[in-house]
């Protein structure tokens, strides 16, 4: 696969901040056929680090209700695929530093 198609975007919530500064891991949405080596192999590219661990899931998509004027809407969010990415030691991704 593609190396800029595999990994589609970092994800960046308190939880995976805190697990990247405790344990070195770090979260990313990635495409749904990519399968542990492509994910491995894509992040040491584009990121230039060493990759120790991949850990995949499918994350389900949400039921979501909300209220308009017309009335309650309900909804679904899409369900996607995530990888967790555990680096050796020493090694950091820094996801800030060209915004």
């Amino acid at each position: 696969m593609d190396k800029m198609k595999v990994i589609i975007r970092p994800l960046v919530s308190e939880k995976m901040v805190a697990d990247s500064e405790k344990h070195n891991r770090y979260g990313f949405v990635v495409d749904r056929r990519a399968d542990r080596q492509d994910i491995k192999n894509a992040v040491e590219e584009l990121y230039e680090v060493e990759v120790e661990k991949v850990n995949t899931l499918i994350q389900r998509g949400k039921k979501v209700t909300r209220r308009t004027a017309k009335g309650l809407v309900t909804g679904k969010r899409s369900s996607f695929k995530k990888a967790i990415v555990q680096l050796k030691e020493g090694q950091t991704i820094d996801f800030y530093s060209n915004i």
